[in-house]
């Protein structure tokens, strides 16, 4: 799945931060909502338990483009749950 912008885009300097918690890059353009930094890092560490991959091919100035897979199942094929704590 992809999921693209046509924004400011990411340096690759910042492409390796903005998946780590409580992220918030500098933007020369002004925020109308306040974010934790958070959505990234949740997405990955949900992707990640699944067996998935996610990740972001940008350059500054260009937008970006947001990707992540995750493994199919076969049908009927049952997974063991954790108990909850």
């Amino acid at each position: 799945v992809s999921v693209i912008d046509n924004g400011i885009g990411i340096s690759k300097e910042n492409q390796k931060k903005i998946f780590e918690p409580f992220s918030q890059l500098e933007s020369p353009l002004p925020r109308e909502a306040g974010g934790t930094g958070l959505g990234l890092a949740i997405a990955r560490q949900i992707i990640e338990k699944h067996g998935g991959r996610i990740w972001v091919e940008s350059e500054y100035g260009e937008g970006s483009r947001f990707n992540f897979t995750l493994p199919l199942a076969n049908a009927g094929q049952s997974y063991p749950r954790k108990a909850a704590a």
